[in-house]
């Protein structure tokens, strides 16, 4: 099958590009960067495109993969160490939009690799994966918030998504690649150091890379996983202790254990139990096997890991290590006098021969050193030359005859000039071919974000431009649909504002919240069963996350598609404070932009104009629609009311039931009064025709509608569905 592996250069990428390769899988790889350093020999085709390039959705829609594996905690193109929050927001948006383009094809097998960094504290049993994630740090943070995405693209959008959290994946590193593993830690910390600091106290396990990749291949060509998230572990306990003993035994004499274990101890260990039940499991690598891969790797290699400001490890290693930092500064003078050597015998040579006699040798050599090395070899050069000019010329004659010849100072003279200047020049010309560099580098920088806000203006060009062809989101039609709502009587007009606003955002399920007092907000009208998945009744200041951002009369966008919140919100505002929520469900993530938050703006300012219109009519009337002295309306008002929640929800768009009240006595003004305590603010008694009194349960269906009669028989009133129900 197709398989786009996305992901950066590393051991992770190397080893699941053999493993699929070896399984007759043609692999297709995103790079993410372009970086033609690395090559891969097994790839039948390569991408080298930023994850959030626009390519990436041409790059699935041409490979139609069957399977799309993310490296994730494993991807070497994120940098966690230095940029960690700069990296997070680029990692989330990364994946989203991978997700996004890959879920427009709805084919195949997304698969998101994790690993234990999403938990954070410590645990006394194994970590299952049903526990919350406790994420600390900004690595662990975009890897729980990673998670979550998936989670949320499989609920919400139907697409096949699986995460993958690997325990501790240790193996032997690219040369001069870091590693976050505990088992590179402590052999690089032996190398620069010659300790290893480690503490009884911490347990945890490790995974050998090459059986990370063979179990995680199970999941991702099984049929039908019973899961959508597996802990692949290998539930093995190892101390820092116990493996910094196994690396000191394989990284050489000299090594000393520096014991850390204070205060509280920290055990994280994931329950890999659910993936043996489902695939079964044999680890083929154990500790000891593993960690000495791994450790005489590294040390073979030391040179790629250390630098040189390191004290090395070991006092073989110290020695070893400071030998080569002294002579690779030595190294120039070395070659500088080596070739003094040839070239004074060449010179000496010359002033005998007819034909080289005119030739300067040590001027040349002087010259050579200026143009390779510059000016300080040249100086070098210079003063091994003239003393190399003196030996020569006290061949004849004495070394005083030689000081008091101005030829002598003539020829110094000229050789410092033309080598001190020559060096100069190519010192010079070294600062400004980096100086080049770094502009050409800072001058791409510019033309690829110059590059993408000309995208981004292209791609709103286009969209004003559709919504001048498409005069359905033009503000004239906005308008036209919000001012049908004066033509409904003012009982319906926030049912409708339901229909106005599903039209309007192009949204089959949304929801409209009548804000109750500071805390809550009471359904009043929603289009789906999903726009209605809060319930009746929510605590909106409870709901952080959206309650934020439309107290500051902003609109709520969802861009981590949390399922507990709306993926769009809006608060709709009048002289006294909140009045309405606007909530929008079904709307896909393309359209969860500016233009359409600036929409929603709009039409819940429409709306609330034809709200505010209905309400001062109804306060108007106020003393004609109810009974004096009591909260009781009149039949004519209970009847246009009762008519109107009964249209509506013939329509879906609300949910009521009418109760009767059986009174004994017929004394309904007294009913009404002890009856008053019992039901909700958005409840409503009335009379109608026939003379008797009822109550108009808002958002509530006749198997709720038996909790509010129980209560009603409590306070000494039978009551019944009414007739027509």
């Amino acid at each position: 099958m197709n398989v786009l592996l996305i992901g950066g250069s590393g051991t992770m990428t190397d080893a699941m590009i053999d493993k699929l390769n070896k399984s007759n899988h043609r692999v297709y790889l995103l790079t993410g960067q372009k970086d033609k350093a690395f090559s891969y020999k097994r790839v039948f085709e390569r991408y080298d495109f930023p994850y959030d390039d626009d390519s990436a959705k041409d790059i699935i829609e041409s490979v139609r993969p069957e399977l799309v594996l993310f490296m994730g905690a494993f991807d070497s193109n994120f940098n966690w160490y230095d940029k960690a929050r700069q990296e997070s927001v680029r990692y989330t948006s990364s994946l989203i939009n991978i997700l996004s383009a890959y879920s427009m094809i709805s084919k195949g097998r997304f698969v998101y690799l994790s690993s234990q960094e999403v938990y954070g504290d410590s645990y006394t049993d194994n970590v299952a994966d049903s526990e919350p994630v406790t994420p600390k740090g900004y690595k662990a943070l975009a890897l729980s918030q990673g998670e979550d995405i998936c989670r949320n693209y499989r609920t919400m959008q139907g697409v096949d998504v699986i995460t993958l959290r690997l325990d501790h994946v240790y193996s032997m590193p690219r040369k001069g690649q870091t590693e976050t593993d505990p088992c590179f830690r402590m052999c690089l910390e032996a190398l620069r150091t010659g300790k290893i600091s480690a503490s009884e106290r911490n347990i945890f396990s490790m995974l050998y890379l090459n059986d990370a990749v063979e179990l995680a291949y199970k999941v991702m060509v099984k049929e039908s996983p019973q899961q959508s998230c597996y802990q692949i572990s290998s539930m093995q306990e190892i101390s820092e202790m116990e493996l910094a003993k196994l690396v000191k035994e394989h990284m050489g004499v000299g090594i000393s254990l520096v014991n850390t274990s204070v205060g509280e101890g920290r055990r994280l260990i994931l329950d890999g139990k659910p993936y043996q039940e489902e695939y079964g499991q044999k680890i083929f690598t154990d500790y000891k096997e593993g960690v000495r891969k791994a450790a005489q790797y590294i040390k073979r290699h030391s040179d790629a890991f250390i630098k040189a400001e390191d004290v090395g490890g070991g006092l073989g290693g110290r020695v070893w290590h400071n030998f080569k930092v002294i002579f690779g500064s030595l190294l120039p003078f070395i070659e500088n006098l080596i070739c003094f050597i040839p070239f004074y015998i060449l010179n000496d040579r010359a002033a005998s021969s007819r034909y080289f006699e005119r030739l300067d040798f040590l001027l040349l050599y002087v010259l050579l050193f200026a143009v390779v090395h510059g000016q300080q070899q040249a100086v070098v050069s210079a003063f091994l030359s003239v003393f190399g000019y003196f030996f020569s010329q006290m061949h004849g004659r004495s070394g005083f005859e030689v000081l008091l010849d101005y030829n002598t100072y003539v020829w110094t003279a000229q050789l410092f000039i033309v080598g001190m200047v020559v060096g100069y020049i190519k010192d010079r010309l070294r600062h400004i071919e980096v100086e080049k560099d770094e502009e050409i580098h800072y001058l791409k920088d510019r033309i690829q974000s110059l590059s993408e806000i000309n995208d981004s203006n292209v791609r709103m060009k286009q969209n004003f431009e559709a919504q001048l062809v498409n005069q359905k989101d033009s503000l004239g039609k906005v308008y036209e649909i919000t001012a049908s709502l004066e033509k409904y009587g003012p009982e319906e007009v926030l049912f409708y504002a339901a229909e106005v606003l599903e039209e309007l955002m192009n949204s089959k399920d949304v929801a409209v919240y009548v804000v109750a007092n500071d805390s809550y907000a009471r359904l009043f009208s929603a289009s789906s069963p999903k726009a209605r998945r809060l319930g009746n009744s929510i605590e909106y200041t409870a709901m952080e996350e959206m309650y934020g951002e439309i107290k500051e009369r902003r609109v709520y966008i969802n861009r981590t598609m949390n399922e507990k919140y709306p993926l769009m919100a809006s608060a709709v505002y009048a002289e006294d404070g909140m009045q309405m929520i606007l909530m929008i469900w079904g709307i896909p993530w393309q359209r969860m932009t500016l233009a359409e938050a600036n929409r929603l703006t709009i039409v819940g300012t429409l709306i609330q104009n034809a709200v505010v219109r209905a309400r001062r009519y109804l306060d108007t009337l106020k003393n004609s629609r109810y009974k004096e002295g009591t909260n009781v309306l009149r039949t004519e008002a209970f009847t246009l009311l009762v008519k109107a929640f009964f249209e509506a929800r013939d329509k879906g768009l609300t949910e009521c039931t009418l109760l009767e009240i059986l009174a004994k006595d017929q004394n309904y003004d007294k009913a009404a009064v002890v009856l008053e305590s019992s039901i909700r603010q958005t409840d409503y008694l009335g009379m109608l025709e026939d003379g008797k009194l009822y109550v108009l349960l808002s958002n509530t269906n006749e198997e709720n509608a038996a909790g509010v009669a129980e209560r009603f028989r409590k306070s000494g009133y039978e009551s019944q569905v009414g007739k027509g129900q």
